[in-house]
């Protein structure tokens, strides 16, 4: 028996398995499930590339002769089935989205659109585009190489467009900017939007509000700055998150021009148009500190939300951002949208992925009717 090709074999059923259920004990066997999951659950292809390739090259150098080779060409063709089953539970969250935005804000605001099918299936890692500029490494803070942010935006620097601010995940004690969330940056930036992805300053050495003061601060720089890049921050500010950078983003939207949390600057503007949720943690962190969770923060003027989940979240059960759904609702006059994408694990947003490509043109709908339906920011 070919070892190189039983090996490929076993690994395809691995990542199929890890894919399609949900592991999270114990600890070792969730660590290697949770890696490969969180690049195989979007891009699967690329797993099937391999393992068609590897058995086109095993027939061919006469590999698959005796009974044993035979089964291991069965098991692969399994996990091949597995894999397309993983690529076609991707492929629904397009018509998940269309319904959720048209349940929540009306019929028809969800449109349809056409995958861009070469990008997801032959480039899904390579993020940049030709027509976008990434400014990188600018001062918003005296914090350091943490109060860096990335500024995005379109070559031409066309007038008039809305900005995206993002912050990153990593549990507040880790992570960086221009990790996270790429392709909605460079889509919404060729789009004519400025998009600014932002570092902050972390734990143990800067517990909270430290983080949503850094936050606040960055709301303050690109108001004031991504006129320079072609923005009209006018015309709309949204502000958008993953995993915890997703709490640190509600938690901005919902305390605009609350003083402390903007020590030093206190009159600048701190209000956001909307803001956009990638599988947050959306209760309370940091020793159970009632003022971290977001679900605390809820009032009757909120912006409004468009919150995106996947069902398999092996780190964030779907009731954590449920709570802040139920609770936004209960008291907000805006609306809520809820996207519960079936079959996404954690940090869905890293790869052109059917999924997170049919969610970003989610956001792009709900972006402009958000915009056309509310006073400017």
């Amino acid at each position: 028996m070919a070892v190189g090709y039983l090996v490929t074999v076993v690994l395809a059923v691995l990542i199929v398995v890890f894919c399609l259920v949900r592991i999270r004990s114990p600890q070792p066997l969730f660590f290697v499930s949770y890696r490969l999951g969180l690049v195989f659950n979007e891009i699967p292809h690329v797993a099937l590339y391999a393992l068609v390739a590897s058995t086109a090259l095993a027939f061919s150098e006469g590999h698959i002769a005796a009974a044993p080779d035979r089964v291991a060409v069965g098991v692969a063709a399994v996990a091949a089935g597995g894999l397309v089953v993983v690529a076609l539970r991707g492929m629904r969250a397009a018509s998940v989205v269309r319904t959720a935005l048209d349940e929540s804000l009306a019929a028809g605001a969800g449109t349809r659109h056409r995958p861009p099918w070469s990008r997801i299936l032959l480039r899904p890692v390579f993020r940049r585009r030709r027509d976008v500029k990434r400014v990188g490494n600018l001062s918003y803070g005296d914090g350091g190489r943490r109060n860096l942010l990335d500024v995005y935006h379109h070559r031409s620097r066309p007038e008039g467009g809305h900005v995206l601010i993002h912050f990153h995940g990593g549990h507040y004690d880790q992570g960086r900017k221009n990790t996270q969330s790429l392709p909605l940056l460079y889509r919404l930036a060729s789009q004519g939007w400025v998009c600014v992805s932002a570092n902050y300053r972390l734990r143990p050495d800067f517990p909270h509000p430290a983080h949503l003061i850094d936050a606040k601060k960055v709301i303050a720089w690109a108001r004031g700055h991504a006129a320079e890049y072609g923005a009209s921050p006018a015309a709309g500010v949204f502000v958008a998150g993953s995993s915890a950078g997703g709490h640190m983003a509600a938690q901005a939207a919902l305390t605009p021009g609350e003083p402390v949390y903007q020590p030093g600057f206190e009159e600048a503007d701190t209000s956001v148009t909307a803001a956009v949720v990638l599988n947050g943690f959306l209760a309370e962190y940091f020793d159970g500190d009632p003022a971290t969770s977001p679900v605390n923060l809820v009032r009757a003027d909120a912006p409004p939300f468009l919150i995106a989940h996947g069902d398999l979240d092996e780190l964030v059960d779907t009731e954590n951002p449920k709570a802040l759904v139920s609770a936004l609702r209960s008291v907000s006059a805006s609306p809520v949208v809820y996207v519960e994408l079936p079959g996404a694990h954690h940090a869905f947003d890293l790869f052109h992925s059917f999924r997170f490509e049919a969610l970003i043109d989610g956001i792009e709908d709900f972006a402009a009717w958000v915009t056309t339906r509310k006073e400017p920011a």
